[in-house]
């Protein structure tokens, strides 16, 4: 029987179970307490953890902001997605977009948007057979912060 239940990380040891997750998408996160406090500055630009649980364990992640544009109007934008290898196979990524994509829809979203990178044929492929379709490129600079 699955127990996995789709819930915020809310309380400080939610996010300790998170960050062993979201490391693995995001390795430059090197210890919990950095992770606790970019997630806490975050927070003030609307960002939210969406996980998947069994008990205190967190097997996949979706960190999220409800943002507003020019292109998008209201919308959700989700900054990462991720679930552990050993929890791959069990559709927690798909349940995690669908939890994501109610939460849009409460908050009168027009659209749930993400990026992935050119050369992740696997989360793309992910991503197509869960209804989501490409609509641009993303560019980006790196600003060299010693050339000012």
């Amino acid at each position: 029987m699955d127990n996995i239940e789709i819930r915020h990380a809310d309380t400080q040891e939610d996010l300790r179970a998170c960050f062993r997750v979201m490391q693995q998408l995001r390795p430059h996160l090197q210890t919990h307490e950095d992770f606790a406090q970019r997630v806490q500055r975050m927070s003030a630009e609307r960002y939210r953890i969406l996980g998947a649980w069994d008990g205190p364990a967190s097997l996949a992640v979706a960190g999220y902001r409800l943002q507003e544009n020019l292109i998008y109007g209201r919308f959700l934008y989700v900054d990462d997605l991720v679930t552990t290898v050993a929890s791959r196979g069990r559709n927690l990524g798909a349940r995690l977009l669908d939890g994501l994509s109610d939460i849009a829809m409460r908050q009168d979203c027009e659209k749930l948007v993400l990026d992935t990178g050119l050369s992740n044929a696997l989360a793309q492929r992910f991503y197509f057979r869960q209804g989501l379709v490409t609509g641009a490129i993303r560019f980006s600079k790196s600003i060299d912060k010693e050339e000012q």
